[in-house]
């Protein structure tokens, strides 16, 4: 088996809400590995609304909040980039869907990372493909 790049976990004015990190990169690699590549090097960033939504206007013209936003970076060693979370909208949906800020933050990351694996929630019909490969990589979590 190919070694394993880099996966980091950074927080941003925000409590730390990532649980047992070696779990969750075993579980990242995993989800690589079935998409046939792995992880060279991927930042879990983990900030408050206000931070993502500065992210949002400045590099995507969206004047809204948001979950997630994945910035992809080029690498020839597999996949690389940084996916930047907003803690607050992941309280706010977890609340909102019923489940603990860890599953949804769970969500919030393998949804990240399945983007920077090339799939893409631009249509309903692939936001339901994406759902339903969020759904079956939490079940391995």
């Amino acid at each position: 088996m190919a070694t394993r790049g880099s996966i980091g976990f950074v927080l941003q004015e925000v409590p730390d809400a990532f649980r047992d990190r070696e779990r969750l990169r075993r579980w990242l690699h995993g989800v690589a590995q079935d998409h046939g590549t792995r992880i060279d090097a991927v930042n879990f960033v983990l900030m408050n609304d206000a931070a993502l939504l500065n992210y949002n206007r400045t590099f995507l013209q969206h004047d809204d909040y948001t979950d997630v936003i994945t910035f992809p970076v080029e690498s020839n060693n597999g996949v690389a980039g940084d996916v930047l979370m907003s803690y607050d909208r992941i309280k706010e949906n977890a609340a909102e869907f019923g489940v603990s800020g860890q599953h949804e933050l769970h969500r919030v990351m393998v949804h990240g990372l399945l983007h920077l694996l090339g799939h893409s929630d631009k249509s309903k019909a692939k936001r339901e493909a994406m759902r339903s490969l969020e759904d079956k990589y939490l079940g391995r979590l």
